[in-house]
C-alpha cells in the first residue's frame, strides 16, 4: 500500500507543524477532502511540482489563496479535475474528443470556453478556465473524493520558484490547512523539473495558443500540429 506523510501545520508551531503522520493513499487522500471542505488549503503532489489546492466553488477560499502566493487578483487559477468524464460538464469542449485523451491526464493545462457550472467569482474577468487532469493519482483522488473541480496553483509564493519538494515552501505552512508530501518530485537541481505544466489555448476552433511552454511543449506541439492540423496562432494574437 502506498504511503504518504500528512502534516497539520500550524502558526503556532514550530516549524508550523503541529502533527505529521504516515498515512495509507486512501486516507490521505479523505484528510485532505475534509480539509477542504471545511475551506482549508492544502498543498499536494503533482505530476510537474507541488500545488496548492482548495474548492473552486468556495469562494472564501479562493481569496485565501490569492492572498497565500500574494498573486495578482487579475491572474488566473487553474482547476484540476479526476478525470476527462467531467470534463465537458466545466467547459465548452470545440476539439476533438481523441485530442483530449491525448493530452490529458498529463502535464497539459488546456484552456477552454468555461461553462456556467463553475464557480462565478472563479477568474471572473475572463470567461476562459485553464483544466489539469494531472497524471499524479494523488491530485486526481482528491479531485474525485471532493466531486467538484479544484482550483489549483503552485506551491510558491508569486515572486519565488515552483517547489519539488515539500522543504522548499516551509514559509507557507502555516497558512496551510494540510500538506501532503508525496516526496521529491523530479531532480531539484534541474531547472527544467521546475518548469510547470505547459498551457496551451485551444478556445479557438482549428487553432491553439501557447500561454506557457512549461515541460511538455515538444510533445504537445506534436499532437496539436502533427497529428491534428491545428494552426499555432502567433504570439500577441
Amino acid at each position: 500500500m502506498k504511503m504518504l506523510r500528512v502534516a497539520r501545520p500550524s502558526p503556532r508551531a514550530e516549524g508550523g507543524v503541529v502533527a505529521a503522520e504516515e498515512a495509507s493513499s486512501s486516507s490521505a487522500a479523505c484528510l485532505a477532502a475534509s480539509a477542504l471542505r471545511g475551506g482549508g488549503l492544502v498543498a499536494l503532489p503533482t505530476d510537474t511540482v507541488y500545488g496548492v489546492a482548495c474548492l473552486a466553488e468556495d469562494s472564501r477560499a479562493l481569496e485565501a489563496l490569492y492572498r497565500l502566493k500574494g498573486r495578482d487578483p487579475g491572474k488566473p487559477l487553474a482547476v484540476c479535475l479526476p478525470d476527462l468524464d467531467v470534463l465537458h460538464r466545466f467547459c465548452k469542449v470545440q476539439v476533438p474528443e481523441g485530442l483530449l485523451q491525448d493530452l490529458l491526464p498529463g502535464p497539459v493545462t488546456l484552456v477552454l470556453e468555461r461553462s456556467e457550472a463553475l464557480n462565478p467569482d472563479l477568474n471572473p474577468f475572463t470567461p476562459l478556465v485553464g483544466v489539469r487532469i494531472p497524471n499524479h493519482w494523488f491530485a486526481r483522488e482528491l479531485a474525485r473524493i471532493c466531486a467538484a473541480p479544484l482550483a489549483l496553483t503552485s506551491a510558491n509564493p508569486s515572486h519565488k520558484g515552483s517547489t519539488l519538494d515539500v522543504t522548499e515552501f516551509q514559509e507557507l505552512w502555516p497558512h496551510l490547512s494540510l500538506v501532503v508530501d508525496g516526496g521529491p518530485l523530479g531532480d531539484t537541481h534541474s531547472p527544467e523539473s521546475r518548469l510547470g505544466s505547459t498551457v496551451v489555448d485551444l478556445s479557438v476552433p482549428g487553432k491553439f495558443r501557447v500561454i506557457r511552454p512549461g515541460c511538455a511543449l515538444s510533445q504537445t506541439l506534436d499532437i496539436l500540429v502533427v497529428k491534428y492540423g491545428l494552426t499555432l496562432e502567433p504570439p500577441g494574437s
